[in-house]
Parts: structure tokens; C-alpha cells; sequence
């Protein structure tokens, strides 16, 4: 189930990481899966709402939980019911930017975060989770506190991993290399091209690869 905000969700038109991961994993997985999730839609920012279905591959699993705008002060309420009715049972999460720019400091979001897990266990006790780190963005280039807030949840993300991590309910850090470059990566400092798609696709599959052994090496 991938779960996210608008870098997840993605907007009409594009394809998203979440579809170029679902091609990889259908060249290497090597067994039945599926990409999971209560919602459906991408964005349309002509009507400023998650109402567009125009996804370029109709083959596409196209249900995930994510959200423009929202992030794991969103998500950790409804992330227990969507894991049960779902029947979900690897998350992989790219959530913070959200809650940092408007809503919680870092160590409130870290708050967030432990409940996010904890409420997913509490509905799979065997739910697999990948967390994706706050990568870089255009606000942190310009706002020194947002990027110091950005840097401190970060490591307290990498705090959680570990210290939550146990072997009936596994949670890994994943992370994008070389490091993500907004001016490469991104179409507007924020959101992700082409390449953005493929590098976030990629720190997800090679982190359940290295340390899962599930699917394969990332190849674009």
C-alpha cells in the first residue's frame, strides 16, 4: 500500500512513483501481488480536488492511500482501518513535508509517526512498513528554519526505524541515491519529474530488495 501526499498521489496526467514501482516489481517480483488502498483518484489541479482517473496505463492497480496536502498527522488515524479492510501487508510511506511546512514541529511528527505504526500494527501485527525520509525540496532551500525542522525529523524518523523495528512487524529506512536534487528530479522544486519518479520508485525497491530479499535491484 503505498501511502503519501501530493508526491505519492501524483496529478492528472503523470504517472507517479507509485506506477513506476508497480513495473518493476511486475519485471522481478516473481510472484502474485498487487498494489493496495481505499483510494483511487489522482489530482486535478484545474479543480483543486483528488477527482482525476487519468491514468496513463489502464492496467495499473491504482489504489493507494494518499492525499495532496495531508501527511502523518492525516494518515495515522486512518491508516488502522485501511490496513484491515485492505488487507494490507507492506506499507511503503512518503510522508512529513506536509506536516512540517503547516502543521507539527519535528518531534511532534515523530509523535505522529510512532502512532502511524503503532496503529498499523495494531491491525496486522505482521504489516512490513518502508519509511521514506523528507527528501529535499525548494522551501528548504530558501527557509533555514524549514530546512533545520526538515533535517531534526529526519533523524528522528531514522530513531524510530530503529527503535520499532522488531522481526514480527519489520521496518526499514529507505532512501534515494545519489541524493535527490530538486533541480533534476522535480518539475517545480517539490513534486517529481520523470527522473523523481524513478529515484523515489527506486529507494523503495532496493530497500525491500536489500532487505527483504523481495523483487529485484532497481532497473530503470
Amino acid at each position: 500500500m503505498p501511502v503519501g501526499d501530493s508526491m505519492t498521489i501524483g496529478s492528472a496526467g503523470e504517472h507517479t512513483w507509485r506506477y513506476r514501482l508497480w513495473q518493476h516489481l511486475c519485471a522481478s517480483y516473481g510472484r502474485p501481488f498487487t498494489l493496495v488502498g481505499p483510494r483511487e483518484a489522482l489530482y486535478d489541479k484545474s479543480e483543486d480536488a483528488p477527482t482525476s482517473y487519468a491514468y496513463a496505463d489502464p492496467d495499473f492497480p491504482r489504489t493507494h492511500l494518499a492525499g495532496w496536502g495531508e501527511g502523518w498527522l492525516h494518515m495515522a488515524p486512518l491508516i488502522g482501518d485501511a490496513v484491515r479492510t485492505c488487507r494490507a501487508d507492506v506499507l511503503l510511506v512518503s510522508l512529513g513535508l506536509i506536516d512540517l511546512g503547516f502543521y507539527t514541529n519535528a518531534e511532534q511528527t515523530a509523535q505522529n509517526a510512532r502512532r502511524f505504526i503503532a496503529e498499523a500494527r495494531a491491525a496486522n501485527p505482521r504489516v512490513r512498513m518502508v519509511l521514506l525520509p523528507v527528501v529535499p525540496n525548494i522551501r528548504a532551500e530558501h527557509d533555514a528554519p524549514f530546512a533545520e525542522q526538515v533535517t531534526r525529523f529526519n533523524e528522528l524518523l531514522a530513531k524510530t526505524t530503529a527503535d520499532l523495528d522488531e522481526p514480527r512487524s519489520p521496518l526499514l529506512l529507505a532512501s534515494p541515491y545519489p541524493p535527490y536534487d530538486i533541480h533534476t528530479d522535480t518539475y517545480d522544486g517539490t513534486h517529481p519529474n520523470e527522473n523523481g519518479e524513478h529515484r523515489i520508485a527506486a529507494a523503495f525497491a532496493e530497500a525491500m530488495h536489500q532487505g527483504w530479499d523481495l523483487g529485484a535491484a532497481y532497473d530503470r
